[in-house]
């Protein structure tokens, strides 16, 4: 924490670094004031280090409106006091109260500067409460564009549920909306209409009877980012089941419309079966005190720790449907796979700054071919990522711009999928590359990390310098070509459309027997002792391929 203006301007140099520069400039006269108070580290926030949270909150169905207040407890890291709250409009911040006084706030649209009276000594401990209300924006076509899903589920009974990854988490409750600083632990009450259930994060603690409401009170006694925290509201019921896995007994707790639940007890059977394939291959699940939950809600899903939300309509694929165009792809429920992949990449390890959304979706949508292969074989992993390459669009790099809220290229899925594929190509075994996955999650374990982070510790896993490699997929549309030349026994070779010391070696078939060929941006010449009749590179590498 005390380096983190160390840290921002690296962030900015090795950006700048890597970026052309005057694609950035045109992109940063699109940047405003409220773009940098939402997406950067401000001296505002960096200051305090986030402890506790207690959201303690009513919800209305009837008129759609929030109201509570946020208790959040922070330890002093430097010399201020002015804090920088975040909540976004049409919500309103109504009062701040330290040690039972009103604190005055100046409101900057969605930031808002609590000036606190009590001296801030480096290394105490402290509290405020933030009260707030307001109709929050309403989800048209969640989870894309954020915000509160108010549904009704078919008996007519209100079906609520929040959504916010991007948009972030205080367009619907107040707290510190980076994803730099998670908090160590929180609590959720929650108070609903007596006939509707609240499921949130974490473990249940107890439920209160208020009159014609009760007020559900869950615990989380994890790190966990602010996107992560969700409240859905319905007319559930809820079975379970106990997964003995590699941190011993893991509670699974399934909570699905009334209706539904003959359904989920059919569908969620591929929860183990996720559980077990995704624990061989990143190692432990990530929250076993917090538990792990599906919670069924009227959109898509999202990846809301040891809550994860389901909406995949209890079928196979993505909606009935398959990326990958092979088959494979109507062999899992897309949701719970996917979905539930996040608990190790962004829940467990989770980006800086969204400008990294890369390290959440590539590695998430790269366990969808990792849980093919436990259950069907390598064959069948590889068949499906490469069939979804026809999905990549290449139109802007992955990597976004930092200190401002913006992700990068929508590529982070299957294009960071296929990057990682052939990352994978590159390691002497597959229970090396195993390792790889297992000691990422063990080395960057309930942390927020950078992208140089990761790059540097799978450079040093593999023992090679991959700057080049990350340089060329992450942060450029280019897609390496190999052009070649065949004239009778010998084959000339050498990469196009490639950053500067490129140079990954690549797997090939020539006639018909595997050949590793290692080609730079120079013309390279292999004589064979017989005339070449065919020629192709390995699949598993994305790459183009090009006969001059």
């Amino acid at each position: 924490m005390n380096n983190i203006k160390a840290f921002l301007t690296f962030l900015m140099i090795f950006h700048l670094a890597n970026t052309d520069a005057q694609g950035l400039l045109e992109e940063k006269t699109k940047f405003t004031r409220q773009d940098t108070l939402r997406g950067s580290i401000t001296p505002e926030r960096q200051w305090w280090d986030l402890t506790y949270y207690h959201l303690d909150i009513k919800v209305e169905p009837d008129k759609k409106f929030i109201s509570g207040k946020n208790t959040i407890q922070y330890k002093v890291l430097d010399s201020n006091n002015v804090m920088q709250i975040d909540l976004q409009a049409p919500m309103r911040l109504l009062k701040a109260i330290q040690n039972d006084k009103e604190l005055e706030i100046k409101h900057e649209g969605n930031a808002h500067f609590i000036t606190l009276n009590e001296r801030q000594n480096i290394g105490t401990t402290h509290s405020i409460e933030v009260y707030y209300e307001g109709y929050p924006r309403e989800a048209v076509r969640a989870p894309w564009d954020g915000g509160i899903s108010w549904k009704k589920d078919k008996n007519g009974n209100h079906f609520i549920a929040s959504s916010c990854q991007g948009l972030g988490a205080s367009v619907w409750w107040p707290c510190k909306d980076h994803m730099y600083d998670e908090v160590d632990s929180m609590q959720i009450s929650v108070n609903v209409p007596e006939k509707l259930t609240n499921v949130s994060n974490g473990r249940l603690r107890s439920v209160e009877q208020l009159g014609t409401t009760k007020t559900f009170h869950w615990v989380v006694k994890n790190p966990i980012n602010n996107y992560g925290v969700n409240i859905n509201i319905g007319d559930y019921v809820n079975f379970s089941e106990v997964y003995n896995g590699e941190a011993g007994k893991l509670d699974m707790d399934y909570y699905v419309l009334s209706y539904n639940l003959e359904l989920a007890k059919k569908q969620f059977k591929q929860a183990p079966k996720m559980m077990e394939a995704f624990e061989h291959w990143f190692g432990q699940y990530p929250f076993y005190t917090d538990s792990f939950k599906l919670v069924e809600v009227p959109y898509l899903g999202m990846e809301h720790q040891s809550s994860v939300t389901y909406g995949n309509k209890y079928r196979y694929g993505y909606l009935g449907s398959d990326w990958s165009g092979t088959g494979w792809g109507l062999k899992f429920d897309f949701i719970i796979i996917h979905e539930a992949g996040h608990e190790w990449f962004a829940n467990s390890i989770t980006n800086k700054d969204i400008a990294d959304m890369w390290i959440h979706e590539s590695f998430t949508s790269y366990s969808e071919n990792l849980y093919l292969e436990y259950y069907y074989g390598k064959e069948a992993g590889a068949e499906y990522v490469i069939g979804t390459r026809k999905n990549i669009k290449n139109d802007k790099p992955m990597i976004g711009y930092y200190n401002v809220n913006k992700e990068g290229s929508s590529d982070i899925y299957f294009k960071g999928s296929n990057v990682l594929h052939t990352l994978r190509q590159l390691v002497d075994d597959d229970e090396k590359w195993r390792r790889v996955l297992r000691d990422l999650n063990s080395e960057f374990y309930h942390q927020t990390v950078t992208t140089a982070q990761v790059e540097d510790f799978i450079s040093t896993q593999f023992g090679k310098d991959l700057t080049q490699f990350f340089n060329q997929y992450l942060r450029t549309t280019k897609v390496p070509t190999l052009e070649f030349q065949i004239k009778r026994k010998k084959l000339k070779y050498r990469y196009a459309n490639i950053v500067d010391g490129f140079d990954m070696p690549i797997q090939t078939n020539i006639n018909e027997k595997e050949d590793w060929l290692f080609p730079t941006a120079e013309w390279q010449t292999l004589r064979k002792g017989e005339k070449i009749k065919s020629f192709e590179v390995d699949k598993d590498f994305y790459i183009y391929s090009k006969q001059l």
